[in-house]
């Protein structure tokens, strides 16, 4: 049987888990569609999901059509999620994008569409709602020309628009209208075409095959997912049209791209490209030591059910590996997949009752490690979390998720523009064992200096071998790393290379008679301790600049609108670096300062009658200039001051 990996994708509220249903009722999945309204989908299995009737966390389920076995993903539609889209869109054979034929093209369908051509995902449009009011096949088509810049085929016509009535009827892949498409992109069909010679069926469809792998046609069904009406054809193109997934000889293969807990435990969701898997298999994770499969569990019509091995092509939940989403098993295939961007907002997390503290931090802990974009800095001392996040929608699943999984009511303490600091210099400190008040029994010098963008934190012992135990060398890299995430300005460091310079330590001994003394025997801790105030005091010589995010934004606006939201985005600060004329749009890219980006997205509806389509992807960081540098609250003590560290850190 043929397999197909599919992803169901669009903007929020266009309908596609509403599809999703409808798929698994036309596949005789269930015996009737779930409804978002009324919380009984199957692929919004989080309460919080049907609570709110939007999908939050990417779902796979199973469905077969004819000799073809589809793996489904429901993905989210809001912005704020789409990281979980695109995570998903790397182990896909194929994407339903699915528009709405009353609300048209969105942002949230270009951003979508981009991360389709991007990675390579070969695409079929299913324009939604033909039965509601307004709703105008037509006009959405031309959207997709203008706002796209995709050719769509379309292979339904439909009768009775914008009523409860409609229907939808499959077109002959040799009727006029799509051979005129065909003969755009395919010179056989068009030699035929032109010469009025008959067009045979097998070769459009041959053509159509190729050129969907390619985007130079995407085949186009219309319908509704709540009536049905166009669901049937769909489910024929997606049999007759699309590439199939190709499984691989070879070692076992495969992408991580999602991670959850059930009642058995943490589990992680892979494709598995080549090979087979089997429970008890040895596994390396990005080339690591090997770590042992003790479940695999693999979606199916009938469930996720738990089987001896998975081959490749397959999807599956797989327990023991200790894997993040983005890690990849073996040697797969590298697609230009999902690069997780910084989060560009971030906000101190609080239990309403100050007794849950310690079950607020477990709880998030885990949560971030169901999401990489979700960036978590606990400080156990200061009993605070900092959260950095990409939208105010999730503040409120973190909220909710806390409340009902772990019975945690959290609140927020606002939310800011999450800067870093880069390091201006050079610098470097010592502090000396039993000298100038150190309380430590430890000797620590560190030479700090900036490194290139996107370089990371890079710890460097610089010490010849065997002069430090390993366990202390171990310890001063921790207490480096946890200084860094607190600058001179209360932001995090970013892209450094620190140099251990200097080190003494008094060995294990203990007084006569007596077992092991710590007042006479340096521990780790004393060098876990210390490299926090030898930090500060590097970082002070060194100097750090402030740095915000800042965001390649691209607008598409109706001319009318084109003066006035260009001189928007100027006074914001704004960088236009391209423009194009696009279907009677003009396209403008460039770049935009994080923290002004929700200004331009709160003004464009106004300035434009709702024409604009603006999307926007981190792009890097650069220094605050002409005003002063935002500062966060220090939570530990002043930096400038030795002896109020000392008094801080723990002894």
């Amino acid at each position: 049987m043929t397999l197909l990996n599919l992803g169901i994708v669009a903007h929020v509220d266009a309908g596609k888990t509403s599809l999703t249903e409808r798929l698994l009722y036309e596949a005789g999945a269930v015996a009737e569609p779930g409804s978002v309204d009324a919380g009984t989908t199957r692929t919004d299995s989080m309460e919080l999901e049907r609570r709110r009737g939007i999908t939050i966390r990417a779902a796979v389920t199973s469905i077969t059509i004819g000799d073809l076995s589809i793996n489904l993903l429901d993905t989210p539609g809001h912005p704020d999620f789409i990281a979980e889209v695109e995570r998903s869109l790397a182990v896909l054979d194929a994407a339903v994008l699915v528009v709405s034929s009353v609300e048209g093209v969105q942002p949230q369908t270009v951003a979508i569409w981009r991360a389709l051509r991007r990675i390579g995902v070969p695409t079929v449009f299913f324009f939604n709602k033909v039965d509601r009011g307004g709703a105008d096949v037509d006009r959405v088509a031309a959207q997709v020309r203008q706002r796209l810049g995709a050719r769509p085929v379309l292979l339904t016509t439909i009768s009775g628009q914008g009523t409860r009535e409609a229907r939808a009827r499959a077109v002959d892949l040799n009727a006029e209208p799509v051979v005129a498409e065909v003969a755009e992109v395919d010179d056989a069909v068009a030699a035929r075409w032109l010469t009025d010679r008959p067009v045979r069926v097998r070769d459009v469809r041959r053509a159509i095959r190729r050129a969907v792998r390619h985007a130079d046609l995407i085949p186009a069904v219309c319908g509704s997912a709540i009536t049905g009406t166009g669901v049937r054809q769909l489910c024929d193109v997606l049999a007759d049209l699309l590439p199939y997934g190709e499984a691989a000889d070879g070692p076992p293969s495969g992408t991580v791209f999602a991670v959850d807990r059930d009642g058995h435990g943490r589990r992680v969701w892979l494709r598995l490209w080549s090979g087979r898997l089997r429970v008890r298999d040895r596994v390396r994770l990005d080339g690591g030591r090997p770590e042992p499969v003790t479940e695999i569990a693999v979606i199916e019509p009938t469930g996720v059910l738990v089987r001896p091995s998975v081959s490749g092509g397959q999807i599956a939940a797989v327990r023991g590996v200790p894997a993040r989403i983005g890690q990849h098993i073996g040697d797969p295939p590298r697609r230009v997949g999902y690069r997780f961007p910084p989060p560009t907002r971030q906000s101190v997390v609080e239990p309403v009752d100050p007794g849950q503290r310690l079950a607020m931090f477990a709880g998030l802990a885990e949560l971030a490690d169901e999401d990489p974009l979700v960036d978590l800095r606990l400080d156990e001392q200061q009993g605070e979390a900092v959260i950095r996040l990409h939208g105010e929608v999730q503040k409120e699943v973190l909220a909710a998720l806390m409340e009902d999984r772990y019975g945690v009511r959290v609140r927020f303490s606002g939310t800011l523009t999450a800067c870093i600091e880069r390091v201006a210099g050079t610098g470097a400190a010592e502090e000396r064992m039993r000298e100038r008040g150190n309380p430590y029994l430890a000797g620590l010098g560190l030479r700090i200096e900036a490194a290139p963008t996107g370089h990371g934190i890079e710890f460097r012992p610089g010490i010849e071998p065997g002069r430090l135990p390993p366990a202390f060398v171990a310890a001063t890299e921790e207490g480096v790393r946890a200084a860094l995430r607190q600058g001179r300005h209360g932001w995090p460091v970013a892209d450094c290379t620190v140099t251990m310079t200097a080190s003494r330590y008094a060995p294990r001994q203990s007084r006569p008679h007596q077992k092991f003394d710590k007042s006479i025997s340096t521990v780790a801790a004393d060098f876990r301790n210390l490299a926090p105030v030898v930090v500060a005091a590097a970082l002070r010589q060194a100097g750090t600049r402030v740095c915000q995010p800042i965001e390649r934004f691209d607008v598409n606006l109706p001319r009318h609108a084109v003066e006035t939201v260009l001189a928007l985005l100027g006074r914001l600060g704004a960088v236009v670096h391209d423009t194009a004329v696009v279907g009677g749009y003009l396209e403008v890219s460039g770049t935009l300062p994080s923290a002004r980006v929700p200004r331009v997205a709160a003004a464009l509806p106004d300035l434009t009658g709702g024409e604009a389509v603006l999307t926007t992807t981190f792009g890097h960081y650069a220094p605050v200039t002409g005003e002063e540098p935002p500062t966060l609250p220090r939570r530990g003590p002043d930096p400038d001051d030795r002896e109020a560290w000392f008094r801080a850190v723990p002894r």
